[in-house]
């Protein structure tokens, strides 16, 4: 059965700020995750994304050789390694290299989506017809992680028996099946697609089939969480990150004022953007508390990993100090 009350962790997108650059968000995560350290987080994650302009997570791999360097204990891990971009072997190197610089720290989450649009899917010599082929690309991760790979004559050097803890990701009932099937943990990406939680979670409950790593089902749900000391506050900062969220999904090069973003979040088509938010804390402290100990059991989840969305560096930290006071986190 899930933790009472469940244990948090932070998902850190390496948000480009407008005016920044990428090493100025590089500078914020290595904040993000030593605050976590300090507060009591459970583990930092980064995603695999590509083509993204306020995105900088996309070498994910390299970013957690950053942050681990400038942190101590703190989990850190791919939330989550977009496996069909890349093949497994090189993928085992280097998360063995991380768990060997950094024992006992490292996790590997494993997702079958692009992680991009359809051209930059190309630009990657991505084939369309990878993802079909992750199942298999997941064991064979997982045989030259634990030492016992599956291809004859090929080891992961660094990587062999290094057993760095894979995570299955997903958003639908295939990703569930999966991780029940392998006997992973399993992590559904409710902070942007939320619609098939609650189902895929209980198939993965149900189905599930313990193995070397897991013995009992787990499962981590992701939310989105602005934490401020006032409700006020809180609300103009979720405001602002619905309109850059409608600005990310306007051609480039177009620029949208205040009013328009409005204008099209009252829409059918900001209807849409609201969806993908769904599972959204925003609020003071207490009101983000009660949220998520409901949202825990709406989601059967023994984790969840907070995506902190406020739209500047300052407010995501303190909206983290805040969530981590309220919660009562202990430092390891």
């Amino acid at each position: 059965m899930p933790l009472s009350p469940p244990r948090l962790s932070v998902l850190d997108l390496a948000l480009i700020g407008k005016g920044q650059t990428a090493r100025d968000a590089f500078a914020n995560s290595v904040r993000v995750a030593q605050l976590a350290e300090e507060r009591g987080y459970e583990r930092v994650w980064y995603a695999e994304h590509h083509n993204m302009a306020q995105i900088g997570s996309s070498a994910t791999s390299v970013l957690i050789a950053h942050v681990a360097a400038h942190t101590e204990r703190i989990r850190l891990g791919a939330g989550g390694i977009m496996l069909p971009n890349h093949a497994p072997l090189p993928i085992a190197e280097q998360f063995g290299t991380l768990a060997e610089l950094h024992p006992g720290r490292i996790d590997l989450g494993l997702g079958r989506a692009p992680g991009s649009d359809q051209v930059t899917m190309r630009a990657m010599r991505r084939d369309h017809t990878s993802s079909d082929q992750f199942p298999q690309d997941v064991q064979e991760l997982q045989g030259y992680l634990s030492g016992d790979s599956l291809v004859a004559g090929v080891q992961a050097t660094p990587g062999r028996g290094t057993n760095v803890p894979l995570y299955i990701l997903g958003s639908s009932l295939f990703g569930a099946k999966l991780a029940a099937a392998l006997g992973l943990p399993y992590a559904f990406a409710s902070h942007f697609s939320p619609q098939a939680l609650r189902q895929a979670v209980a198939t993965y409950r149900h189905e599930f089939q313990p193995s070397e790593q897991l013995a009992e089902p787990y499962v981590i749900a992701g939310v989105n969480v602005i934490v401020a000391e006032t409700d006020d506050d809180a609300q103009a900062q979720h405001l602002a990150v619905r309109r850059g969220r409608v600005r990310m999904f306007v051609q480039k090069g177009i620029d949208v004022s205040d009013a328009q973003a409005d204008d099209i979040l009252a829409s059918p088509q900001g209807a849409q953007i609201a969806e993908m938010m769904r599972y959204s804390a925003i609020g003071t402290p207490g009101a983000v508390k009660e949220y998520l100990d409901g949202f825990a059991v709406h989601a059967d989840a023994d984790e969840l990993i907070v995506v902190p969305a406020s739209p500047g560096i300052e407010a995501r930290l303190r909206s983290l100090e805040l969530l981590a006071d309220v919660a009562r986190l202990v430092p390891a």
